[in-house]
């Protein structure tokens, strides 16, 4: 690595910490535990990701994706069971990765992936209005909103107007020490990061979960590990997709799932709280320069040195500065372009990125992609069905010949059946099946009981053409059908 790449990836990793830092205090709060605990677990997920991960530059850390998951089990059974919870989710990270079932990301769809990313934008957005709340709750008014509206305006306009004047060091990182000493030297009335919480502290230490080891306790967190590891995997997997696209270059989602899965164990034996890949974090470490590995070890490290040595000048920075970040972040993360293309695309994606988006915002990630997926899936299978197709020659010598075209699955056995006329056709049907691919169980049950309505009006059925896989299909499901 060259000398310009690595101060790149330092400067990239020191900006992407910056940003790691509120938004793992923030989810902790939400999870209704100690901050702290956000920040151990941001910075072993974070270290752990990056050095043995599967795509390098990502950035993971206590995300708030997880942290709503476990709000109730923090509540109803306290801090102990969810650090077992979050081993036994690492554990089935673990398992998901080993397993290679990685690559069943690609069975997501573009348009899910777009809603996926439009969805967190608005979240990564609306999260940061909780900034301008006062101390008591409510929101700022008079001078001190407009000072932080001035600080957050002058923060965004740093990161979009610098690059055009320099790009030696990352925008981001320039806004937020820049408005960090504007507060500092004319004494700003502006809400810093220490009013967030106090995040001094000493190295993690190994913490075994202090509950019993009986079925009760894995009755209890066993739903929550499965739920959490499964909303970490797919954000996870979905943020990898996105870095892929951006870095133009291919990662190994299989070591990523373990790593993560390896991490979130770490994080749990030494009191640290879940995590995974955060989009709004990769985003700012991915445009400030940041493309190898250095670069997530540096942001995880920089958080350990946060909590042990710099607290003091980390508690300075205004919670304005870090805002207007995080405000670029959103925007550079929403797909606009999938804005002009919902009236050209098929109604059905169209439909699909607009669902997800709300879902996610109004939900819950999981619930978001596995709803755009059915709703992907139930639009394929109902176009595919209605394709199906048969051309018919009809010689008049007691002989018809149907040559079905396209898939007979589930959801088009219907017209398929509607497509033959048994009780007026001749003595001797044959369906030529050269083009016709049989794709489950429903499509051999499709043939025998059309065989059967051909067999009721004593008529011969034939099937001619199979190719060797659907014929193997047939003789294996023992289908009493004859076949030339």
């Amino acid at each position: 690595m060259s000398v310009s790449a690595i101060r790149n990836n330092v400067l990239a990793g020191l900006t992407s910490s910056f940003a790691l830092v509120p938004e793992c205090i923030a989810f902790a709060l939400v999870a209704q535990v100690n901050p702290l605990m956000g920040l151990y677990g941001a910075f072993i997920i974070c270290t752990i990701t990056a050095l043995f991960g599967g795509r390098p530059a990502m950035i993971s850390g206590a995300a708030g994706s997880m942290a709503v998951v476990i709000v109730a089990l923090v509540v109803q059974h306290g801090v102990e069971y969810l650090l077992a919870t979050v081993v036994l989710g690492g554990v089935f990270m673990v398992l998901f990765g080993a397993l290679r079932l990685g690559k069943l990301i690609r069975m997501v769809p573009h348009p899910v992936m777009l809603g996926f990313v439009n969805g967190l934008a608005i979240i990564i957005a609306l999260s940061q209005l909780e900034h301008f709340k006062a101390a008591g709750g409510g929101w700022l008014s008079g001078e001190p909103l407009w000072v932080m509206l001035g600080l957050v305006a002058l923060t965004m306009a740093v990161v979009y107007v610098l690059p055009r004047l320099t790009r030696a060091v990352p925008p981001a990182l320039v806004a937020i020490v820049g408005v960090s000493l504007l507060v500092f030297v004319f004494g700003l009335p502006t809400r810093t990061l220490g009013d967030m919480a106090q995040i001094a502290g000493g190295l993690p230490s190994v913490h075994w979960p202090a509950l019993p080891m009986t079925l009760d306790t894995l009755k209890i967190i066993l739903p929550y590990a499965l739920l959490m590891s499964m909303v970490g995997l797919l954000e996870t997997l979905l943020t990898f997709n996105l870095t892929d696209e951006i870095t133009e270059t291919r990662g190994q989602p299989n070591r990523e799932c373990m790593a993560l899965g390896v991490a979130n164990i770490a994080s749990g034996l030494f009191g640290g709280m879940g995590g995974c890949a955060m989009i709004g974090q990769t985003v700012i470490n991915l445009s400030s320069g940041g493309r190898q590995r250095l670069s997530g070890v540096v942001s995880g490290l920089m958080i350990l040195l946060f909590i042990l040595f710099l607290s003091p000048l980390i508690e300075r920075i205004p919670l304005a500065a870090l805002a207007g970040v995080m405000f670029v972040v959103a925007q550079q993360t929403f797909a606009w372009g999938s804005l002009r293309v919902l009236g050209k695309v098929p109604k059905q994606d169209a439909i699909v990125i607009v669902a997800v988006t709300l879902i996610t915002v109004f939900t819950d990630l999981a619930t978001a992609v596995i709803c755009g997926i059915l709703i992907a899936a139930l639009a394929f299978a109902w176009q595919h069905a209605r394709e199906i197709r048969a051309d018919v020659d009809d010689n008049g010598k007691g002989r018809k010949v149907y040559t079905p075209h396209g898939t007979l699955f589930f959801a088009s056995t219907t017209h398929f059946q509607a497509l033959f006329d048994p009780a007026n056709d001749p003595r001797q049907v044959v369906v030529d099946c050269r083009f016709l691919h049989m794709a489950d169980h429903s499509a051999i049950a499709a043939l025998e009981s059309l065989a059967g309505r051909y067999e009721k009006f004593g008529k011969a059925f034939v099937l001619q053409g199979l190719s060797e896989r659907n014929e193997r299909l047939l003789q294996r499901a023992g289908v009493g059908i004859e076949m030339q």
